[in-house]
Parts: structure tokens; C-alpha cells; sequence
């Protein structure tokens, strides 16, 4: 990180996972250190004065001790798996012992936690399960305003790149984290653009698994057709260790991916969109083939049936996992709108519930509404957009994100430039990975890459392609620290 602000722990910080796993094994670090290094690096950047970046929302109380037994196993020559001694933090809407796992919201705090089926699968391939970071409250499905990184129990996740920009949503903090260097990797949920979107406006990888993937045993719901877990992290090297782990596969991508660009697929952001361009170009240059295509646009009505879809589903959804969650407290998503009415001042804040509102109200997945939406939505993004462009191709290119926006508790977010191909791959449940294409205004923007069903492997393959072309003409730089006033 330029400007480091923690020159301490720079080293550390800023190394891969393979760099940190060589270490390891070198012996030249314990995991021990390692946690111990980036909690001190969390604490100078992340949790004191104005300038605290807020992306970590607790601190597992047992990383130290889990660090110790796997230093311990290492020296014994024990591996415990792929990911042995490495620090991991996990978005806080998934649950993990000993982790809050409350979303962001204070009507969940106290409610026992078990292991979600990633977590044990981070656990069993080594992992130190180190804290959980902080989110858009809801995972940003609570209301038109919100403002995305801001929650009730976790304050206002900042941009490392200028505190004063958003973060993106809803995994705010798991992409300021990584790109803040607290942690190598992290794990963030998506129902649409929630991965791609912090990833893209961090500078940093992400990807967004095929729905079903990665299991969701244990996370906050949104959308049972929508949502996904998965990796973020610097490189796309680490996005691929961290997803073949929470997938439980292994590298299957083919040789000689086809690659198309969805010429008018675009953000609206004219800079953005001209250095896309020129990302291409580059591309082009260093000897890959990518076609060119036009691709089929949102309308008012695809954005009115996704909101449909989401809510009728949230209803459900969240009414299941919260009857089901131990201990005492909303049981529904009703209770939890009476929570917040009750305990307004804490939980409203800054903006309301008025899609909780719309959710108890639309009938759930019952009503005639919510197959029909469903119905007309998966045509537009499954098949006039990602089947038709992708036909006689593997992955479809377009930008992610203009730069970040300025953070605005008061207004809301500000985020009306995005690409039409993160909501086409959310809503048609299919996997998109964000990679770092350079800077816009001094502020990072992603590239994405969409593809088939189950088809993440191919996607890293070709992302990998696309980092290590633009990293030959240093087109992608580390993140520059840049405190700036929050306003």
C-alpha cells in the first residue's frame, strides 16, 4: 500500500497468500505473528479516531489459540490442510463460533452462533477464522436510501482509497479489508453486486460462485435465487485457493477460453467506460482473442421484477432462518420491523425499512407476482443476455463500476453507475468474478467476467489471463492510502 499508514506491518500487509504460505513453511513467520500482526495493523487503521476505516466488525476471540495449535502442528510436520496457519476474515451475516454473525443489525446481537458450513470447511482446511467485517446492514435489501457500508451495529465502513468514498455493498468491509491490508482474503456474500461491487470500487478481486456453489447453511438470507458466497482477495491466484476450498473443487478450466466483449454493456461513467476501451486494446495487444457483441438491456420492468423477486423471497427466507436460529428474539421478519420500530433511534438512524415494508406486504413466493416476475427476469438475464452473448463463447468482458461515489448518510447512495452485467449474472444465478482494471480519477474500477453455470474455473482462467496482461504494462497499481475528511 502507498502511504502506508502502519509502516510496521507493511510487509505483511501487503504480501499474497502464496507469499505468506511460503513464509510459513520457510519458517520465517508463525501464524501466530501473523494474526497478531494484523489485528495491531487493524487497530492503528481501523478502529480509532476519524479516520478509522470501520471494516472490521469483531475479533475472533480465539484466533491466537487456534494460531498457536497450528504452529504447533506444523512443527510436528502436521498439515492440516490447504489453508494451514492462514488468517481469513468472513463476512458478519455468516454465522461462526464465537462471532456475532448479526448482519449488521442490533436485533440479532446475543444470538448464539454455530459454524456455518463454509466456516467448517475453512476450519477443516486450516484456516484461522480470524473476525468478522463489518456490512451494509441487511446486506443493503432494507431500503432505497440506505447507504451502502453504513450498519447499526458497525458504523460506516470507509474506502481505503479516500474514507470519504463508499466502500460499495453489501460486503463493504470483507473488500475494504483486503484492500487495506488487514487481511489476505476474505469472504463476502452476493445477491446482486454485493462481491463484484466492494471489489470493484476496493480494487480488488472478487468473485460471485454460481448459486448453490458454495453452500449457504448458516448465512443471513436475501434471495434463495439469488444469493452466494464467495471469495475476495489482491490476486486472482488467491480468489482460486480460497474458492476451490469453500467449493470443495478443484481446477477443471479448459484450454483456449473463447472470450467476447459486451460492446454495449457499459456503466454510464464516461471515464470509466473510455479506459475500458483502452483496458481492451491492451488486452488485444498482448495476443488475446476476444470477440465483440451486443448484448440485450435492462428496462424499467427487469429492475422492477428483480425488487419483486427479492422481496417475495426475503420474506420466506428470512422468516425460515430466523425461526430456526437458537435463542431468544425476532423470530420473523416481522419482529424485526417491529424491533427497529421499537429501537428506531439506533436501527433507523438514517433511512427506514421500507423494502422490509414491501416484503411483508408482497405475499412471498405464493403470489401469483413473485412466479411471473421470477419468469420474465430469468428470460431477460439468462436468455436474452447471457445465452445469447456468450454463444459460441466461454466468458462475456465488461466494466464493473464507475469509482467509488462519495458516502452520504443523508441522501443515500449515489451508485447509478454499474454495468448491466452484474445484474445479469445475479438475477440468472450465474458466477461473475471482478479483477482490478486501474484507476479512474485516481480511484479504482473492476473488469468482470461472466460465464455458464459451474463454470468459475474457466472464469479464474481467464481473469488470471487478464491480471497478468495488465500487470505488464502496470496498468493495476496498490492501493494509495488517502485519509481524507468523511464530511
Amino acid at each position: 500500500m502507498r502511504n502506508d499508514p502502519h509502516p510496521a506491518s507493511a510487509d505483511v500487509a501487503s504480501a499474497s497468500v502464496g507469499e505468506l504460505r511460503a513464509r510459513l513453511e520457510r519458517g520465517e513467520v508463525t501464524s501466530r505473528e501473523l494474526v497478531e500482526v494484523f489485528r495491531q495493523r487493524a487497530h492503528h487503521l481501523d478502529s480509532t479516531g476519524d479516520d478509522a476505516l470501520r471494516s472490521v466488525a469483531a475479533w475472533a476471540g480465539d484466533a491466537e489459540g487456534v494460531a498457536d495449535e497450528l504452529d504447533g502442528a506444523r512443527t510436528r510436520g502436521e498439515s492440516r490442510g490447504a489453508l494451514h496457519g492462514l488468517p481469513v476474515l468472513i463476512k458478519d451475516n455468516i454465522e461462526a463460533r464465537g462471532l456475532p454473525g448479526v448482519a449488521g443489525s442490533t436485533a440479532l446481537q446475543g444470538r448464539p452462533t454455530r459454524d456455518a458450513q463454509l466456516v467448517t470447511r475453512l476450519r477443516e482446511a486450516g484456516a484461522i477464522v480470524m473476525g468478522a467485517t463489518n456490512l451494509s446492514q441487511w446486506a443493503n435489501i432494507r431500503s432505497p436510501h440506505s447507504t451502502s457500508g453504513y450498519s447499526a451495529s458497525g458504523g460506516l465502513v470507509g474506502n481505503p482509497w479516500a474514507l470519504d468514498r463508499s466502500a460499495g455493498g453489501s460486503s463493504s468491509g470483507s473488500g475494504a479489508a483486503v484492500a487495506a491490508g488487514l487481511s489476505p482474503w476474505s469472504v463476502g456474500t452476493e445477491t446482486d453486486g454485493s462481491i463484484t461491487c466492494p471489489a470493484s470500487l476496493n480494487g480488488v478481486a472478487g468473485l460471485k460462485p454460481t448459486v448453490g456453489n458454495v453452500s449457504r447453511d448458516g448465512v443471513v438470507p436475501i434471495s434463495h435465487s439469488q444469493d452466494s458466497p464467495g471469495p475476495m482477495a489482491r490476486c486472482v491466484d488467491d480468489v482460486a485457493l480460497l474458492y476451490g476450498v469453500l467449493s470443495g473443487t478443484a481446477d477443471t478450466a479448459p484450454h483456449g477460453t473463447r472470450l467476447v466483449e459486451a460492446r454495449n454493456w457499459r456503466t454510464g461513467h464516461r471515464d470509466t467506460d473510455a479506459h475500458f476501451d483502452v483496458v481492451m486494446g491492451l488486452l488485444r495487444s498482448e495476443g488475446l482473442e476476444i470477440g465483440g457483441r451486443d448484448a440485450a438491456l435492462p428496462g424499467p420492468g427487469d429492475y422492477d421484477d428483480e425488487l419483486t423477486v427479492m422481496l417475495s423471497e426475503l420474506v420466506d427466507d428470512m422468516d425460515a432462518y430466523l425461526s430456526a436460529r437458537p435463542g431468544e428474539g425476532v423470530r420473523s421478519l416481522a419482529d424485526v420491523v417491529e424491533f427497529e420500530d421499537r429501537f428506531a433511534e439506533v436501527e433507523q438512524r438514517y433511512f427506514g425499512h421500507e423494502f422490509f415494508v414491501r416484503a411483508l406486504a408482497s405475499g412471498g413466493c405464493a403470489s401469483a407476482d413473485y412466479g411471473a416476475a421470477r419468469e420474465r427476469n430469468l428470460r431477460w438475464a439468462r436468455d436474452l443476455c447471457l445465452r445469447a452473448v456468450l454463444e459460441d463463447y466461454d466468458v462475456v468482458l465488461a466494466p464493473a463500476y464507475g469509482p467509488a461515489w462519495k458516502s452520504d448518510l443523508v441522501n443515500g447512495d449515489n451508485a447509478k453507475y454499474v454495468s448491466p452485467s452484474i445484474m445479469a449474472a445475479a438475477v440468472a444465478g450465474w458466477p461473475i468474478i471482478s479483477v482490478p482494471m486501474g484507476l479512474v480519477d485516481g480511484l479504482p474500477v473492476g473488469l468482470t467476467l461472466a460465464g455458464r453455470p459451474h463454470s468459475e474455473w474457466t472464469l479464474l482462467a481467464a481473469a488470471r489471463q487478464v491480471e497478468e496482461a495488465l500487470s505488464r504494462h502496470e496498468v493495476v497499481t496498490p492501493p494509495t492510502w488517502r485519509a481524507a475528511g468523511r464530511g
